[in-house]
């Protein structure tokens, strides 16, 4: 039977409560996996996972509890192994790998930070920001609407003045938050989103971080700020994520 991943610790991590079930319906036995200094938090998978809500909770749950405890480098959802003995291995072949994470991650967690433009509020910035744009939207007003390549004209220029917009406050998102942070791991790009920036936090100094996003937010009134955390570490499990300051 293929086997499901949870995360990876130390060999000498405080063991889990015996009764600890994690995906599948019933729950399945999550159990410990050792290799060497290193260990896997596993569990049998079932045929059929789709990610659906009760197993991405069981398995944010299983994190959490052995997060509570101690490092862990915790896998995305549905890591699936052939075997136990194919985790094994690759406990094996990436063992400094896996102990080098655990120790620059200790005491760690991550906070996801997305933002997005409040649509009227950006508008009314772009407008006070670019002499231009009013002196245009003026003269189309006073026109009675003004022509239609006049209207395009003002339209592009809007939708530049709101690009740039984007760039500068995705850059003002991660140059005001990362102070507060060890590591940035910056999240692939989406339409929905001006910034998607992941940050890797002190557990105990998850306060000072907090604080920097409401100064974030009372700063640029026309942003729109989506926080998720304290998070187990996944965007911080691979190297790649450049030091806060970088």
């Amino acid at each position: 039977m293929s086997t499901y991943v949870y995360g990876i610790t130390t060999s000498s991590h405080p063991a889990l409560p015996a009764d600890m079930g994690g995906i599948g319906e019933p729950a399945r036995p999550v159990r410990v996996l050792k290799q060497g200094e290193l260990a896997a938090l596993v569990s049998d998978a079932p045929e059929g996972l789709r990610p659906k809500r009760r197993e991405l909770l069981a398995h944010s749950n299983v994190l959490a509890e052995a997060g509570a405890a101690g490092c862990v480098l915790p896998m995305r959802f549905g890591s699936v192994a052939p075997d136990d003995d194919a985790v094994s291995s690759v406990l094996a072949e990436r063992s400094e790998h896996y102990r080098e994470r655990l120790t620059a991650l200790d005491g760690k967690v991550e906070y996801n930070v997305k933002a997005t433009h409040a649509e009227e509020a950006v508008l009314h910035r772009v407008l006070a920001g670019n002499p231009e744009i009013r002196a245009l939207t003026e003269a189309n007003r006073q026109s009675g609407g003004g022509s239609y390549d006049q209207r395009l004209h003002l339209g592009e220029m809007v939708v530049a003045a709101v690009k740039a917009q984007e760039a500068e406050d995705a850059t003002d998102v991660r140059h005001t938050l990362e102070p507060a942070a060890d590591a940035v791991s910056v999240g692939p790009g989406s339409s929905g989103w001006l910034a998607n920036v992941s940050f890797l936090v002190d557990r105990d100094g998850a306060g000072t971080f907090l604080t920097a996003v409401e100064q974030l937010r009372s700063g640029h009134p026309h942003l729109e700020l989506r926080v998720n955390g304290p998070l187990p570490p996944y965007s911080f499990v691979e190297p790649g994520a450049e030091s806060a300051g970088e």
